[in-house]
Protein backbone atom coordinates (compact mmCIF):
# COMPACT_ATOMS: atom_id res chain seq x y z
CA UNK A 1 0.00 0.00 0.00
CA UNK A 2 1.28 3.55 -0.95
CA UNK A 3 1.41 5.91 2.07
CA UNK A 4 -0.64 8.32 -0.07
CA UNK A 5 -3.02 6.23 -1.73
CA UNK A 6 -5.85 8.12 -3.46
CA UNK A 7 -8.76 6.20 -4.96
CA UNK A 8 -11.66 6.87 -7.63
CA UNK A 9 -11.75 10.39 -6.59
CA UNK A 10 -14.72 12.61 -7.88
CA UNK A 11 -15.02 16.13 -6.11
CA UNK A 12 -17.13 19.04 -6.75
CA UNK A 13 -17.21 22.72 -6.42
CA UNK A 14 -19.98 25.51 -6.38
CA UNK A 15 -21.71 22.32 -8.22
CA UNK A 16 -19.53 21.81 -10.94
CA UNK A 17 -17.59 18.27 -11.10
CA UNK A 18 -13.67 18.74 -11.46
CA UNK A 19 -12.61 15.41 -10.66
CA UNK A 20 -14.08 12.83 -12.17
CA UNK A 21 -12.47 9.66 -10.94
CA UNK A 22 -8.49 10.31 -10.33
CA UNK A 23 -6.47 7.17 -9.42
CA UNK A 24 -3.07 8.18 -7.81
CA UNK A 25 -0.50 6.66 -4.97
CA UNK A 26 2.32 8.15 -3.49
CA UNK A 27 5.33 7.00 -1.42
CA UNK A 28 7.72 8.36 1.04
CA UNK A 29 11.57 8.52 -1.03
CA UNK A 30 9.76 9.39 -4.24
CA UNK A 31 8.97 12.43 -6.64
CA UNK A 32 5.65 12.65 -8.85
CA UNK A 33 5.30 15.04 -11.21
CA UNK A 34 1.27 15.68 -12.07
CA UNK A 35 1.25 17.65 -15.25
CA UNK A 36 -1.66 18.74 -17.31
CA UNK A 37 -2.93 22.04 -19.24
CA UNK A 38 -5.06 25.01 -16.55
CA UNK A 39 -8.29 23.72 -16.09
CA UNK A 40 -7.89 20.24 -15.75
CA UNK A 41 -8.18 19.81 -12.19
CA UNK A 42 -4.31 19.41 -10.75
CA UNK A 43 -4.52 22.34 -8.06
CA UNK A 44 -7.95 21.14 -7.24
CA UNK A 45 -6.18 17.74 -6.39
CA UNK A 46 -3.64 19.72 -4.23
CA UNK A 47 -6.15 21.55 -2.07
CA UNK A 48 -8.57 18.76 -1.44
CA UNK A 49 -5.46 16.45 -0.61
CA UNK A 50 -4.99 19.83 1.75
CA UNK A 51 -8.43 19.62 3.08
CA UNK A 52 -9.61 23.27 1.77
CA UNK A 53 -13.01 23.05 2.55
CA UNK A 54 -14.34 24.94 -0.86
CA UNK A 55 -14.51 21.02 -2.63
CA UNK A 56 -17.12 18.31 -2.22
CA UNK A 57 -15.78 15.27 -2.10
CA UNK A 58 -18.79 13.19 -3.77
CA UNK A 59 -17.10 9.98 -4.30
CA UNK A 60 -13.81 7.89 -3.70
CA UNK A 61 -11.02 7.90 -0.88
CA UNK A 62 -7.94 9.75 0.02
CA UNK A 63 -5.90 7.35 2.33
CA UNK A 64 -2.98 8.56 4.22
CA UNK A 65 -0.99 5.73 6.12
CA UNK A 66 -4.23 3.70 5.30
CA UNK A 67 -5.95 6.13 7.23
CA UNK A 68 -9.17 7.54 6.03
CA UNK A 69 -8.17 11.97 5.89
CA UNK A 70 -11.08 13.07 4.31
CA UNK A 71 -13.02 13.94 7.98
CA UNK A 72 -9.41 15.26 9.20
CA UNK A 73 -9.73 19.53 9.12
CA UNK A 74 -6.44 20.82 7.37
CA UNK A 75 -4.70 21.50 10.69
CA UNK A 76 -4.90 17.87 11.61
CA UNK A 77 -3.48 16.77 8.12
CA UNK A 78 -0.59 19.51 8.55
CA UNK A 79 0.35 17.93 11.93
CA UNK A 80 0.21 14.55 10.13
CA UNK A 81 2.68 15.46 7.98
CA UNK A 82 0.78 16.93 4.57
CA UNK A 83 2.72 20.17 3.30
CA UNK A 84 1.33 22.01 0.26
CA UNK A 85 3.45 25.14 -1.06
CA UNK A 86 0.48 27.79 -2.59
CA UNK A 87 0.99 28.67 -6.70
CA UNK A 88 -0.40 31.87 -4.84
CA UNK A 89 1.14 32.16 -1.53
CA UNK A 90 -0.55 35.00 0.49
CA UNK A 91 1.04 38.25 1.64
CA UNK A 92 0.61 38.69 5.35
CA UNK A 93 2.05 42.61 6.30
CA UNK A 94 3.11 43.19 9.52
CA UNK A 95 3.71 39.49 10.43
CA UNK A 96 7.89 38.66 9.99
CA UNK A 97 8.82 35.63 8.34
CA UNK A 98 10.30 34.73 11.26
CA UNK A 99 7.51 35.11 13.64
CA UNK A 100 4.81 32.81 11.40
CA UNK A 101 7.70 30.32 10.99
CA UNK A 102 8.13 30.49 14.40
CA UNK A 103 4.41 29.69 14.78
CA UNK A 104 3.49 27.66 12.23
CA UNK A 105 6.30 25.29 13.25
CA UNK A 106 6.29 25.03 16.73
CA UNK A 107 2.16 24.17 16.82
CA UNK A 108 2.46 21.67 14.55
CA UNK A 109 5.81 19.85 15.24
CA UNK A 110 4.62 20.20 18.95
CA UNK A 111 1.12 18.47 17.76
CA UNK A 112 3.22 15.73 16.11
CA UNK A 113 5.55 15.19 19.16
CA UNK A 114 2.20 15.30 21.40
CA UNK A 115 0.76 12.50 19.18
CA UNK A 116 3.90 10.27 19.71
CA UNK A 117 3.80 10.65 23.15
CA UNK A 118 0.32 9.36 23.01
CA UNK A 119 0.95 6.48 21.45
CA UNK A 120 4.04 5.85 23.74
CA UNK A 121 6.42 7.54 21.94
CA UNK A 122 9.52 9.68 22.85
CA UNK A 123 8.33 13.62 23.02
CA UNK A 124 9.75 16.47 23.60
CA UNK A 125 8.27 20.04 22.67
CA UNK A 126 10.08 22.75 20.81
CA UNK A 127 12.09 25.34 22.27
CA UNK A 128 12.06 28.72 21.18
CA UNK A 129 16.33 28.06 21.09
CA UNK A 130 15.76 24.61 19.38
CA UNK A 131 13.50 26.75 16.99
CA UNK A 132 16.52 29.23 15.91
CA UNK A 133 18.95 26.55 15.60
CA UNK A 134 16.65 25.10 13.51
CA UNK A 135 16.18 28.02 11.48
CA UNK A 136 19.38 28.88 10.75
CA UNK A 137 20.33 25.64 9.58
CA UNK A 138 17.54 25.34 7.07
CA UNK A 139 18.41 29.01 5.33
CA UNK A 140 21.78 27.72 5.01
CA UNK A 141 21.00 24.74 3.48
CA UNK A 142 18.87 26.92 0.99
CA UNK A 143 21.74 29.57 0.58
CA UNK A 144 19.18 32.28 2.36
CA UNK A 145 20.65 35.32 3.28
CA UNK A 146 19.68 35.84 7.43
CA UNK A 147 17.82 39.11 6.85
CA UNK A 148 15.19 37.51 5.17
CA UNK A 149 13.51 36.35 8.15
CA UNK A 150 12.99 39.80 9.60
CA UNK A 151 10.69 40.94 6.27
CA UNK A 152 7.21 40.94 6.80
CA UNK A 153 5.66 37.40 4.95
CA UNK A 154 5.45 37.55 1.06
CA UNK A 155 5.32 41.14 1.59
CA UNK A 156 7.14 43.26 -1.63
CA UNK A 157 8.49 39.71 -2.27
CA UNK A 158 9.30 38.62 -6.28
CA UNK A 159 7.98 35.77 -7.33
CA UNK A 160 11.25 33.82 -6.55
CA UNK A 161 11.57 35.08 -3.06
CA UNK A 162 7.64 34.21 -2.56
CA UNK A 163 8.28 30.54 -3.67
CA UNK A 164 11.65 30.00 -1.58
CA UNK A 165 9.49 31.23 1.30
CA UNK A 166 7.52 27.76 0.91
CA UNK A 167 10.35 25.87 0.53
CA UNK A 168 11.56 27.27 3.62
CA UNK A 169 8.90 26.43 5.29
CA UNK A 170 8.61 22.56 4.10
CA UNK A 171 12.47 22.61 5.63
CA UNK A 172 11.43 23.63 8.67
CA UNK A 173 7.72 21.85 8.58
CA UNK A 174 10.08 18.24 7.58
CA UNK A 175 6.47 16.99 5.91
CA UNK A 176 6.44 13.49 5.11
CA UNK A 177 4.31 13.94 1.93
CA UNK A 178 5.13 17.64 -0.10
CA UNK A 179 2.56 19.09 -2.82
CA UNK A 180 4.15 21.93 -5.06
CA UNK A 181 1.58 23.27 -6.89
CA UNK A 182 2.97 25.03 -9.61
CA UNK A 183 5.97 25.93 -7.81
CA UNK A 184 7.56 27.31 -11.30
CA UNK A 185 4.47 29.70 -11.75
CA UNK A 186 6.28 33.26 -12.72
CA UNK A 187 9.82 32.33 -11.99
CA UNK A 188 12.62 33.32 -14.47
CA UNK A 189 15.24 30.86 -15.09
CA UNK A 190 17.68 31.83 -11.98
CA UNK A 191 14.54 32.01 -9.66
CA UNK A 192 13.51 28.69 -11.28
CA UNK A 193 16.86 27.47 -10.39
CA UNK A 194 17.45 28.53 -6.81
CA UNK A 195 14.19 26.98 -6.28
CA UNK A 196 14.90 23.79 -7.62
CA UNK A 197 18.03 23.26 -5.42
CA UNK A 198 15.77 24.27 -2.02
CA UNK A 199 13.44 20.87 -3.23
CA UNK A 200 16.85 18.89 -4.43
CA UNK A 201 18.26 19.73 -0.55
CA UNK A 202 15.36 18.45 0.98
CA UNK A 203 14.16 15.48 -0.96
CA UNK A 204 14.96 12.65 0.98
CA UNK A 205 13.50 8.95 1.72
CA UNK A 206 11.28 10.35 4.54
CA UNK A 207 9.17 12.50 1.91
CA UNK A 208 7.30 11.85 -0.67
CA UNK A 209 6.92 14.68 -3.46
CA UNK A 210 4.25 15.73 -5.51
CA UNK A 211 5.03 18.25 -8.22
CA UNK A 212 2.34 19.73 -9.89
CA UNK A 213 3.41 21.81 -13.21
CA UNK A 214 2.45 22.86 -16.85
CA UNK A 215 5.79 22.43 -18.22
CA UNK A 216 8.54 19.96 -18.33
CA UNK A 217 11.37 22.66 -17.70
CA UNK A 218 10.58 22.05 -14.36
CA UNK A 219 11.67 18.92 -14.74
CA UNK A 220 14.78 19.52 -16.30
CA UNK A 221 15.83 20.91 -12.22
CA UNK A 222 13.69 18.26 -10.09
CA UNK A 223 13.94 14.73 -11.53
CA UNK A 224 10.66 12.58 -10.86
CA UNK A 225 10.47 9.24 -11.17
CA UNK A 226 7.38 8.86 -11.97
CA UNK A 227 5.27 11.41 -14.57
CA UNK A 228 1.21 11.46 -14.86
CA UNK A 229 -0.97 13.84 -17.30
CA UNK A 230 -3.90 15.23 -16.45
CA UNK A 231 -6.96 16.36 -18.49
CA UNK A 232 -10.48 17.56 -17.37
CA UNK A 233 -10.66 15.68 -13.88
CA UNK A 234 -8.66 12.42 -14.89
CA UNK A 235 -5.33 11.16 -15.54
CA UNK A 236 -5.05 10.30 -18.80
CA UNK A 237 -1.47 8.95 -18.83
CA UNK A 238 1.67 7.59 -16.48
CA UNK A 239 5.04 6.69 -17.16
CA UNK A 240 8.47 7.37 -15.80
CA UNK A 241 10.34 11.15 -16.99
CA UNK A 242 10.49 10.10 -20.77
CA UNK A 243 6.72 10.99 -20.74
CA UNK A 244 7.43 14.46 -20.01
CA UNK A 245 10.08 14.88 -23.03
CA UNK A 246 7.12 13.19 -24.83
CA UNK A 247 4.30 15.82 -24.13
CA UNK A 248 6.86 18.65 -24.36
CA UNK A 249 7.45 17.53 -27.59
CA UNK A 250 3.99 16.77 -28.81
CA UNK A 251 2.09 19.15 -26.88
CA UNK A 252 -0.91 18.77 -24.74
CA UNK A 253 -3.63 18.59 -28.27
CA UNK A 254 -2.24 15.58 -29.62
CA UNK A 255 -1.93 14.45 -26.56
CA UNK A 256 -5.72 15.14 -26.52
CA UNK A 257 -6.61 13.64 -29.62
CA UNK A 258 -4.50 10.52 -29.18
CA UNK A 259 -6.30 9.94 -25.70
CA UNK A 260 -9.64 10.05 -27.15
CA UNK A 261 -12.62 11.97 -27.39
CA UNK A 262 -13.65 11.16 -23.59
CA UNK A 263 -11.38 13.49 -21.84
CA UNK A 264 -13.59 16.65 -23.57
CA UNK A 265 -13.04 20.24 -22.81
CA UNK A 266 -10.27 21.07 -20.14
CA UNK A 267 -12.71 21.95 -16.78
Amino acid sequence: MADLEIRDLHVTAEGKEILKGVDLEVSKGEIHALMGPNGSGKSTLANVIAGHPAYEVTEGAVRYFGDDILEWEPDERARKGIFLAFQYPTVIPGVSMANFLRMAVTNTRNARFEDAAANGGHAEKMTPREFRRLMKEKMALLKMDGSFATRYLNEGFSGGEKKRAEILQMALLEPTMAILDETDSGLDIDALRVVSDGVNALANESMGVLLITHYQRLLNHIKPQFVHIMMNGRIVQEGGPELAHELEAKGYETLRAEVGAEVGATA
